[in-house]
């Protein structure tokens, strides 16, 4: 063991990374959420409701609406998980004692409706003295998922998962396994390019990652009546940029790895911040702004947030292209990087 540095170094690594992430990274306590407001009102009340809103630190403003359509739209491209309203009539309704202000929240992500329902509690003053100690007529309104079913977050977001687990642990081990099984011998008689090899050990994976998103689908429907209220061939699309983009890491790994075992150790290696950091398990604007940088790195973070908008909110990849393009460019740098070190010769 102390002779095969990768094993040395798994054995300093993973706990390290372990403590990094669930000490430092992870944080349940959701704050900063995007945030926009329509302030259809724009009195000295209203904005004094908002500045404290703002203040409280669960929300942070990053756009700009006039109207619950341009909320919603907000809302459903991802750019926002908050949307506060405030209606023309804003002062007459905290007079009368009647819901004043509306709070719409991404319901596709769970732990962030329990962050928004603290803005509920908060005191707006009204002309009857009697009534300024009283709870805040603010209603919070969970979009996407109203009923709070924690399957209906969670499945989509499997796919990722497992399409993660599955996709980088084959091709992390193909080149290896030729190498170990002697077959790398017959592919340096070939004509073959290493880009066409590269490609070549990619295609077969893919088909496999297309039934596996099936399977998840198809499950997802029957047993938890998952719904898909974007376009399926949006969903296929997303998944195929994740599919890609995690068998050309895989490839990477493969050629850095000089036995199977240490290409498990790799991939493993990689498992942990992409499961813990790409929102899966934790809410992202929990976690501290260098682990959201590094969680920008990892496909499963962009994928994340397309496979949730799409099946979830309903949005079109061209209104999540970000994502789309950071899958993309990922994948073409990665496969790049892993074309140029893979050598056709045994050493």
């Amino acid at each position: 063991m102390a002779r095969d540095r990768m094993t040395l170094a798994m054995m300093i690594g993973i706990p390290t990374l372990q403590l990094l992430l669930f000490g430092y990274a992870i944080n349940p306590d959701v704050r900063n959420l995007p945030a926009a407001v329509a302030d259809m009102a724009d009195t000295a009340g209203s904005r004094a409701l908002v500045q404290d809103m703002l203040a409280t630190g669960v929300v942070r403003p990053v756009a700009g609406a006039r109207t619950p359509q341009e909320l919603q739209a907000l809302l459903r491209e991802g750019r926002v998980k908050v949307g506060v309203l405030v209606p023309p009539d804003f002062e007459r309704r905290r007079i009368d004692g009647r819901e004043a202000v509306q709070v719409l929240v991404d319901g596709s992500d769970t732990s962030v409706q329990a962050a928004a329902r603290q803005l509920a509690s908060m005191p707006i003053d009204g002309a009857n003295p009697a009534a300024r100690s009283a709870p805040a007529p603010i209603s919070v309104l969970p979009l996407y998922n109203p009923r709070r079913i924690s399957a209906i977050n969670v499945v989509p977001g499997l796919i990722g998962v497992i399409l993660t687990m599955t996709m980088v642990m084959f091709t992390a081990m193909a080149i290896v396994r030729e190498r170990e099984r002697g077959n790398l011998e017959l592919l340096i008689t070939t004509p073959v390019s290493s880009g066409e090899l590269m490609v070549g050990k990619v295609l077969p994976y893919i088909v496999v990652g297309v039934v596996q998103v099936s399977v998840v689908l198809a499950l997802g429907a029957a047993l938890f009546e998952v719904p898909v209220r974007g376009s399926l061939a949006g969903v296929y699309g997303a998944a195929m940029l994740l599919i890609v983009a995690n068998l050309a890491l895989g490839l990477l790994v493969s050629t850095l790895a000089r036995t199977q075992f240490q290409s498990m150790q790799m991939a493993f290696f990689l498992f942990l911040p992409s499961i813990l950091l790409s929102g899966f398990m934790f809410p992202f604007d929990g976690m501290p702004r260098p682990a959201q940088w590094i969680a920008e790195v990892l496909p499963l973070t962009h994928f994340m947030r397309l496979i949730r908008g799409i099946m979830l909110r309903g949005a079109g990849v061209g209104e999540l292209w970000p994502d789309a393009v950071a899958l993309l460019v990922f994948t073409l740098a990665t496969m790049a990087l892993a074309t140029l070190r893979f050598r056709k010769r045994l050493d």
